[in-house]
């Protein structure tokens, strides 16, 4: 599955908040991104969230609420003409030191799992911030970071790490521009 494409939520797909997207209505979309993930789905793309939700643990909203924030997402990439095919999230906050917050790599190995992959080398993560990317740095994925979010204060921080595949990344004004070129570089099947 080489056309697969990680997504973080916050800040590429919706506005992000420093007071955390609480409920449904403060959930709302970036423009553009619902349609880039429908024009990606509509290519044959398999596309997955992967978000931290630190939210819950900190007890500001509960699943119920997270659920519906995901079904409107969910429900929009449909109406739209596109499917997602999971979202995968980590309650938990960095006090907890569990696995699956990113940038720990535990909600990309459930994601590997799910699809039953063996490998996610060269998958593109997409994110707005260093942890989105440093999580696919475990599975060698491809980071793309968008400026959407805190995607701005982020691009000066790749130059800074000591990671060459960071310092790399592909960098997009938002999903839209990464949707545009993903769908412009795509191999070619020589038949």
């Amino acid at each position: 599955m080489d056309r697969l494409v990680i997504l973080d939520r916050d800040g590429v797909i919706n506005e992000d908040s420093d007071a955390y997207v609480k409920s449904v209505d403060e959930w709302l979309p970036i423009p553009g991104s619902i349609e880039a993930i429908a024009r990606l789905s509509q290519a044959d793309y398999t596309i997955v969230v992967a978000t931290n939700q630190s939210g819950i643990g900190r007890g500001l909203f509960d699943l119920d609420d997270l659920e519906a924030m995901h079904a409107k997402l969910s429900d929009l990439v449909l109406n739209a003409g596109g499917e997602l095919a999971g979202i995968f999230y980590c309650p938990h906050t960095p006090e907890d030191n569990c696995q699956c917050r990113k940038p720990a790599p535990g909600l990309l190995d459930a994601i590997a799992k799910e699809f039953e992959l063996s490998s996610l080398s060269g998958i593109p993560i997409v994110g707005d911030s260093l942890r989105d990317l440093q999580a696919g740095l475990h599975h060698h994925c491809t980071p793309m970071l968008v400026r959407t979010g805190k995607g701005k204060k982020t691009e000066p921080l790749l130059i800074e790490q000591n990671e060459p595949a960071l310092q790399h990344s592909l960098i997009f004004d938002d999903l839209s521009q990464v949707a545009d070129y993903l769908l412009a570089n795509e191999p070619v099947n020589a038949n």
